[in-house]
């Protein structure tokens, strides 16, 4: 096992410039962030029940889940975007479409389907408090039916159709009730067929439950789910959890074996473990200060991918992705985002920490 040592500026800015033309598509599950500003001294005893009703003064909304990953790609300055997936028929659809309209993510092939709702994160929280202690219970609105066939053909023929323009397919399994979401077995099935035919185009996997069930396309567990644990820490983890490098290295190998292609495993504040073309440590950029590791991965995928698709090498990508999420875990009580000319910089803070580290 080896450590990824260095990246040169001009290496990195080589990528970046090749960002602005590259077309991606992101299939999966687009979640609507919906967040409730309260100001908690206004709250007042409601009159009819005599309960606490707390008072609304903002609403906020962005894309969430899959949605979280375009927000990162269009921030990074992807060129082309698309979002493969579905909505129900209701004001959430509405709001989110908008929302992937002013990303520049082309709507065309997320399917409205009545039957169906908008899956939605609804997220009060103290506008006083930018921490996450600010957060109230979030709600939840989820499909928990199976997803009907016509909606997975509808999702394949998309596939199939965009395939030939693309650089890049991300996934994004959000939805953790099995077949009620976008990626049904038959989506992945047909996923993995495609990732077979077209060995040009970047496949990137990441899933809530199920990143062990896909085939033939990269990876990105995180090292809990590369174990196998079944209910692995929150993402923003705790002191002291994490998983040795020795298991999870070994656990790579055999993961490596049983799904055909390379694995980027994250390790939270340590960064990546890649398996190809060797295994490979890439180190995380320490960061000071509060963070908020909302979305964390999802930055990190965007970096990663849009690196990979121009021309990076494996170990290369996975540091991108860390210097593109080491950015957006500092922007609090929202899904932060990078910007390409951050990312020079945030590459100078690694090469100095590493430096110091020999």
């Amino acid at each position: 096992m080896k450590t990824f040592q260095d990246m040169s500026p001009d290496r990195l800015e080589e990528l970046i410039e090749r960002f602005f033309r590259l077309r991606i598509a992101v299939l999966g599950d687009f979640f609507l962030d919906k967040y409730l500003d309260v100001d908690p001294g206004l709250a007042e005893v409601s009159v009819e029940t005599g309960r606490m009703a707390h008072q609304v003064v903002g609403i906020r909304h962005s894309p969430g889940a899959a949605g979280t990953v375009v927000c990162n790609l269009s921030a990074l300055g992807a060129g082309t975007l698309h979002a493969v997936g579905f909505t129900g028929d209701d004001g959430q659809s509405y709001e989110l479409r908008q929302d992937l309209t002013e990303l520049r993510c082309s709507t065309d092939h997320l399917h409205c389907d009545p039957q169906r709702m908008t899956p939605t994160y609804l997220k009060p929280r103290d506008k006083t408090d930018p921490s996450l202690a600010g957060e109230h219970q979030r709600y939840d609105t989820k499909n928990r039916t199976i997803t009907p066939p016509t909606i997975e053909r509808q999702i394949v023929h998309s596939l199939d159709a965009l395939l030939p323009e693309l650089d890049a397919v991300i996934i994004a399994d959000q939805v953790e009730e099995e077949d009620c979401g976008v990626v049904t077995a038959k989506v992945r099935a047909a996923l993995a067929a495609a990732a077979g035919c077209r060995p040009g185009v970047v496949f990137w996997a990441d899933s809530r439950r199920r990143i062990r069930q896909f085939r033939g396309m990269i990876i990105k567990p995180n090292q809990f789910e590369a174990v196998g644990s079944e209910n692995p820490p929150p993402a923003s983890g705790y002191p002291g959890d994490e998983v040795g490098l020795a298991e999870l290295a070994e656990a790579l190998g055999r993961l490596r074996a049983q799904t055909g292609a390379p694995i980027c495993a994250t390790r939270g504040a340590e960064g990546m473990l890649v398996s190809d073309p060797e295994l490979t440590v890439v180190p995380g950029v320490r960061v000071e200060g509060p963070i908020d590791p909302t979305g964390a991965g999802d930055s990190a995928t965007a970096g990663a991918v849009l690196a990979l698709a121009a021309g990076a090498a494996l170990p290369e990508a996975a540091l991108v992705g860390n210097l593109v999420a080491s950015i957006t875990i500092e922007q609090l009580a929202t899904t932060g985002t990078a910007r390409p000319d951050q990312l020079p910089d945030r590459l100078q803070m690694w090469r100095s920490q590493r430096e110091a580290s020999r």
